[in-house]
């Protein structure tokens, strides 16, 4: 797995984004090969199949500072590689992935903040983040890139919709504040 993010890493220059108006054409998708990327400074997220671009979709996250998350309640979209643990439907939020945050290096992270007393000693990890989609018609939020969620990633409900049909639990989500 680290190797396939190598690849879409070193990769990612030479890409260009996937056309907004694109459909993915779920029927000729394999699941076992669908990787996420999020690039939380150019506010998109991008479908990989393997090393092919599928799509790429504006996302927004949780507080304007696209720093790491630090602690629950902080508002900020943790950075790392995660999984998709469950998918469900959401009469909030249309779609809703959850991701497996905290791991073990988020722990590592969060345990070195405390020690070093950039964060309260009382401070939680927090939970409970995913990738969904909207309210019903509220993807203006797209439009003036503007981050409201609590930690999560939110994209148009037409590109939740679309990606719901082709991850996996175990599908790698990689989330980064930049990708070169």
């Amino acid at each position: 797995m680290l190797s396939l993010i190598s690849l879409i890493l070193s990769v990612m220059w030479v890409t260009h984004p996937a056309d907004p108006g694109d459909r993915i054409d779920v029927k000729h998708v394999d699941p076992d090969k669908v990787f996420l990327l999020i690039d939380k400074s150019r506010h998109h997220l991008y479908v990989y199949e393997d090393t092919r671009l599928l799509a790429s979709f504006p996302a927004v996250f949780g507080s304007n500072d696209l720093s790491d998350k630090m602690m629950a309640g902080d508002r900020k979209t943790p950075e790392g590689l995660f999984h998709i643990i469950a998918k469900r439907y959401d009469n909030r939020w249309c779609r809703f992935l959850l991701l497996d945050y905290p791991t073990t290096a988020d722990y590592q992270k969060f345990n070195a903040r405390k020690a070093a007393h950039l964060i309260p000693e009382n401070a939680q990890i927090g939970s409970g983040i995913g990738i969904h989609g909207t309210w019903p018609k509220d993807d203006f939020v797209f439009t003036y890139m503007q981050n409201w969620t609590n930690g999560c990633i939110s994209i148009p409900n037409e590109a939740i919709r679309q990606i719901f049909e082709i991850v996996k639990i175990g599908t790698p989500v990689l989330i980064k504040r930049h990708i070169p």
